[in-house]
Parts: structure tokens; C-alpha cells; sequence
């Protein structure tokens, strides 16, 4: 991989320790890939937050980078969720150990220049590409939204990748950074409507079957943003979908080469239905209903809001978004609708990254696919998959 005289004082370590450490990462990436160079960045999305996932021994790498002091993030860089609501642990029944070690792992994210927006949808939150940026997101759903529906470019990188690219600026130049691999290679034609939780069924489906394919959808409806987050949430984790095309929707499906692919796959109602009832694992109640996986945006809270006025709700309910969203949805009034019928707007974390399975529930009711299909393993606990209409239960 060619790289350029600044590049190599930076791998020789003239830049300082956390630089070198970060070149090391990138120039290993490039060269596994067949990168041909480093290509700057505008954006960055950081995982590897929740100390469930990290634990101790990321911890202390994390530590150890932001000691060294030698380097920062260079742009706009963004955290992922991590496992606690990082100010408001305590009030809602978050383990105190966990909560403080969750803390300590952002702060040194922090130390690295990382902003703590702490969100899967840092899109809502001002971490906004152009179209054709070259960027450097790790968040599954998040990789899915930046490619599709934004064009701008990415790979679905490690967290370890993204903090280094974050560090330097750049990233390797292949895979979809590259033209020719944003090609579509299914068709897939939808012969029916679909809403709300459809859009999950359906990006379940389709991921299963083209794994880290480059899906191009024809509707019969119109999608919003929060279906195509929905959609993207999806596709990405049951399969591993980068990259997703739709007729007259996403910025690039005229570029797509949709009349040169071979492969169709027809979706029927039926289908959809029957992967709905398939993502449930139990018909018992849920005792926790938790939305916002993909984190929710003002108009998801919205019409929570408007479901719940002037009700009781009987189970738990945790509408899981950014502390940023959070702060408009207060201002609005939604988030003490909520809170006057039971439920709780929970920022920073959701129900994937988050140890619930040590804070005394059994059954979590989800509006996510990427909820119901990663649940019932990261957390050991059953799920019941609807519409948000469907999930919450009133006194």
C-alpha cells in the first residue's frame, strides 16, 4: 500500500505512540484488503463502548491510548451506545459496578477526542456526512444508513479501525469506498405494503438470504427515514448488508446497475407475516417493552407519546435514544407524557449493549428485528417482536 513521507513518519512513530499504534491498525487493514492507499475522512462512528462487551481489558487499551496523550481524534468522531444511561444509571436499577466501569470507558474515549453523543444514530445528532464522503462508521445499522440512505462512503469497520481512523483522518481506499463494489447484485420486488415492523421483517429476510450482498428493493410504498433505519438495522444483523439500494428512495439507485443483475427474489406477504411470528421466541407477556434499536428519533417518541397520554401502562417501558433527541423531546412535552403513564426515555444505551439479563427481567417486547434477533443471544432473555401499538399494555 503506497503511503505517502507524512504517513511513514507517522508509522516510525514521529507523531507520537497513539498514532504509530493507530497507523498500525490502518496500514494492516490496507494491506489484508489489497488497499491501493489511505484516503482522508470526514466522519467517524466508534463501537466497542459497553463494558458487557469490552470489559476490564478494553478498559485499560482504552486507558493506555489516552494516557500516551500523542493523539485525538482529527474530525467529527462519535461514540456507539454503551451499556448504561451514563447520568440517570442509578434511577433506573443499572448494576453500580458496571455503571462505573461504563463511565470510566467513556471518559477515556473522551480523552481521545471521541465526542460522547454515545448513539447508533449519529446521523439525528449532527454527526452528518455529504454524499461521497469517504468515512469511517463501525455501528452496524449505522454503516447501513451512511452507505444508503446519506451515499456517503464506508466499510463496516471494527471499533478498534474506526477509533484509529478517527485518530489519523484516513482510512484504507477499498471495498465500498470503491465504485465498482456499490453495484447492486438482488432485486428484490415487494408485492404488498408494508409498515412499521414490516420493514424489519422484511430487511430479516433479505439479509439472511444475500449476507453481505448489495440488496436493491422495488416497493409498492414509500418508506420513511425511520423505516429505512429500521429496514438497514435489519439487513445488517442477520446478515452482514453494508450497502442497500431502493427504486426512486436512495441517492444512488440510478448508479446501482440494477438492469445488469441476474438474481430476483420476489417477497410476499405471507412471507412477511410469517418472519414476524418466527422472531418471537415465547407468547408470554413481556415485562419490558424496549424501543429504540436503532436509537429513536423525535418522531418515534412522538408517536409513543401519543399512544400513551392519559394512560397507565402496565409493563415496563424503556424508549432507548440520544441524550441530545432526549433534550428536544422534553422541550416538546413527550418525555413527560411518558413519564406521567410509567414509561422512561433511557439515553445513551439499549437493550442489546446493556445488562439487562442481570436486572431481573425475563421477556423484552421489541419493535426491532436486530433487537429480536440479538437478544435472546447477547442477553439470554425471550422476545416478543410487533408494532409499538401491539407491545404496550395498559392498566
Amino acid at each position: 500500500m503506497f503511503l505517502t513521507k507524512k504517513e511513514e513518519q507517522m508509522c516510525d512513530g514521529e507523531f507520537g505512540e497513539t498514532i504509530r499504534k493507530s497507523m498500525d491498525i490502518l496500514v494492516a487493514l490496507g494491506d489484508i484488503y489489497g488497499a491501493s492507499k489511505l484516503v482522508d475522512i470526514t466522519s467517524a462512528q466508534v463501537s466497542g463502548v459497553s463494558y458487557k462487551t469490552i470489559g476490564d481489558a478494553g478498559l485499560e487499551y482504552l486507558e493506555d491510548l489516552a494516557r500516551d496523550g500523542s493523539g485525538k481524534a482529527t474530525i467529527n468522531a462519535s461514540l456507539n451506545p454503551p451499556g448504561t444511561d451514563l447520568d440517570n444509571w442509578k434511577e433506573l436499577g443499572f448494576p453500580e459496578e458496571f455503571a462505573i466501569k461504563q463511565n470510566q470507558i467513556v471518559d477515556a474515549y473522551a480523552n481521545l477526542g471521541i465526542y460522547k453523543t454515545c448513539t447508533c444514530t449519529p446521523y439525528l445528532v449532527g454527526n452528518v456526512p455529504r454524499f461521497a464522503d469517504h468515512v469511517s462508521w463501525s455501528e452496524s445499522s449505522a454503516v447501513a444508513f451512511v452507505n444508503s440512505v446519506i451515499g456517503a462512503r464506508t466499510n463496516r469497520e471494527g471499533g478498534p479501525a474506526a477509533l484509529a481512523a478517527a485518530i489519523v483522518g484516513k482510512t484504507p481506499l477499498y471495498g465500498f469506498h470503491l465504485e465498482q463494489n456499490r453495484k447492486a447484485n438482488l432485486i428484490v420486488n415487494v408485492d404488498c405494503k408494508i409498515n412499521g415492523a414490516d420493514f424489519g421483517a422484511l430487511g430479516y429476510i433479505i439479509g439472511k438470504f444475500v449476507g453481505g450482498g448489495v440488496p436493491y428493493f422495488n416497493l409498492m410504498n414509500s418508506p420513511n427515514n425511520n423505516d429505512l433505519k429500521t429496514l438497514g438495522a435489519a439487513l445488517a444483523s442477520s446478515g452482514s448488508v453494508a450497502l442497500y439500494h431502493m427504486e426512486n428512495i436512495t441517492p444512488e439507485h440510478k448508479n446501482a446497475g440494477k438492469d445488469d443483475v441476474e438474481d430476483i427474489m420476489f417477497v410476499s406477504r405471507d412471507q412477511i407475516n410469517e418472519t414476524r411470528q418466527k422472531l418471537s421466541t415465547t407468547d408470554k407477556k413481556p415485562d419490558l417493552i424496549c424501543l429504540g434499536c436503532p436509537h429513536a428519533s423525535l418522531d418515534e417518541i412522538k408517536q409513543v407519546a401519543s399512544i400513551v397520554q392519559g394512560k397507565t401502562i402496565k409493563n415496563k417501558l424503556w424508549i432507548c435514544t440520544s441524550v441530545s433527541v432526549k433534550a428536544t423531546s422534553d422541550r416538546m412535552g413527550y418525555t413527560k407524557i411518558i413519564e406521567q403513564a410509567g414509561g422512561n426515555i433511557v439515553c445513551d444505551t439499549c437493550m442489546v449493549v446493556a445488562p439487562i439479563e442481570d436486572m431481573g427481567f425475563e421477556v423484552i417486547g421489541v419493535n426491532s428485528a436486530k433487537a429480536a434477533n440479538y437478544v435472546p443471544s447477547m442477553c439470554g432473555l425471550d422476545v416478543v417482536y410487533n408494532d409499538v401499538e401491539n407491545l404496550i399494555q395498559f392498566k
